[in-house]
């Protein structure tokens, strides 16, 4: 596994082997041995989740004040720009966020989203099946959203996104950084 700094410390983009013959390809979507040594972190995934999204959509900017999780994110069918904001309470990279475009053409390519991040990507083709594992359960109670579009952090995305995104409730009731709760981690 190699494991790629990003310009945010801790938020780490990861490439598995990837091995292609006439049939195909195979790729090891994870191993924690290798995750381990790789990333010198022990992580205990306590789930998976699987979502799909249509072109056009937004999702996030999702984060938890208390118990935060990160994510282990990758696609397997589409592209995304995959964002990450730093929502760490006194962290001198807070408000600040790094994108990493994940795609079905790069199954062996994982983005590392650790604790205390706010996480979110936009759907960049017609169909996307996102994966990834968390580190922790879902606690509404704890979970809070970042405002996608807060001029403050200045998450650039196509602009095919800014004139009229596809965003659940949730996510366009967003909080802006300014009155946003900070993670505890």
């Amino acid at each position: 596994m190699e494991v790629i700094p990003t310009a945010l410390p801790g938020v780490l983009i990861l490439e598995q082997k990837r091995f292609d013959d006439s049939r195909g390809f195979f790729v090891e979507s994870y191993n924690e041995r290798d995750f381990q040594k790789a990333t010198g972190l022990t992580v205990a995934f306590t789930q998976d989740n699987h979502s799909r999204s249509a072109a056009g959509v937004v999702r996030g900017m999702h984060y938890k004040i208390k118990n935060p999780e990160g994510k282990l994110v990758r696609v397997v069918c589409g592209r995304v720009l995959d964002i990450a904001v730093d929502m760490r309470k006194g962290s001198p990279h807070f408000g600040r966020w790094v994108g990493i475009e994940l795609s079905e053409d790069a199954p062996h390519r994982m983005v590392w989203v650790p604790p205390g991040f706010a996480h979110g990507f936009a759907a960049l083709s017609e169909r996307v099946d996102f994966l990834y594992k968390t580190s922790g359960f879902y606690e509404p109670h704890y979970e809070r959203t970042l405002l996608w579009n807060d001029p403050e952090v200045g998450i650039e995305l196509p602009p095919e996104f800014t004139a009229n995104p596809i965003l659940s409730d949730k996510d366009r009731a967003g909080t802006p950084l300014k009155d946003a709760e900070p993670c505890v981690v």
